[in-house]
């Protein structure tokens, strides 16, 4: 874990940070120095998380049940972190929603439950950060290598993380007159419940080489990189953190 203070007297919002890669980007972030505020939709897990922040050296840090679906509780979050805090200098767009199921057999209202978190969710905050970041705050959109590369019964969660890439872009050339940065990550096989739950994995269709599946602290390693001052010249970057699985598929 580094040692760095990059974060000091920050604060940072991490969607979907109750666990998996978003609990260990909030815990990266605390141990450099930063107020956490763990949005998640799981009241039950929410408080665990804060006491695991805190206990990985987050000066301060608070919940908040947000879901990031609907606009009004992403403003209902952001107002609380403000009121409290004064300040908001990171937001790191994770929360994300997967299912399985063949194309075929999908209705218009999965189709919108899944875009509504993975883009939409991540343009809502975008949208507050606009309005209410300082010069100097950064957006990390947590996108996926489904992006580029996907396989069966996955459509929505594919289309709506490639459609995180392209928000990111619109949104790199219109927050940087503003002193904001939008970068995007994107994760390949990944040690989470979200990976070891995929039907595909657990039939065999997908097979996954253990060399292949990285840590979710190798993620929160690279999102800590793009939303700290040592990226102040990355903008509208898509950043691959998959240990060249990409590049065998």
């Amino acid at each position: 874990m580094a040692s760095m203070n990059r974060f000091k007297d920050k604060v940072a919002i991490v969607t979907g940070a109750a666990s998996g890669i978003g609990l260990a980007t909030a815990k990266r972030l605390a141990s450099e120095g930063a107020r956490v505020v763990i949005a998640d939709i799981n009241e039950e897990a929410i408080a665990k998380a804060v006491a695991e922040v805190k206990q990985a050296g987050a000066p301060d840090a608070m919940g908040s049940v947000c879901d990031v679906s609907k606009e009004d509780a992403v403003v209902s979050t952001v107002n609380d972190v403000l009121n409290k805090y004064k300040r908001w200098d990171v937001v790191v767009n994770n929360a994300g929603l997967m299912k399985f199921k063949a194309l075929e057999q999908l209705t218009d209202e999965e189709w919108y439950k899944i875009l509504s978190v993975d883009l939409m969710g991540a343009f809502h905050f975008i949208k507050q950060a606009f309005i209410h970041m300082k010069p100097g705050g950064t957006v990390v959109n947590v996108s996926s290598i489904h992006a580029i590369e996907t396989e069966p019964l996955v459509a929505p969660y594919a289309a709506g993380k490639a459609a995180v890439l392209s928000l990111t872009r619109s949104a790199a050339i219109e927050g940087k007159p503003k002193g904001l940065r939008i970068n995007a990550i994107l994760p390949g096989a990944i040690d989470t419940p979200m990976l070891w739950d995929n039907p595909n994995v657990k039939s065999g269709v997908e097979k996954i080489n253990p060399a292949d599946v990285g840590k979710a602290e190798d993620v929160a390693a690279a999102i800590a990189y793009l939303a700290s001052d040592d990226a102040q010249f990355v903008q509208g970057a898509m950043l691959r953190v998959d240990g060249g699985r990409l590049d065998n598929l």
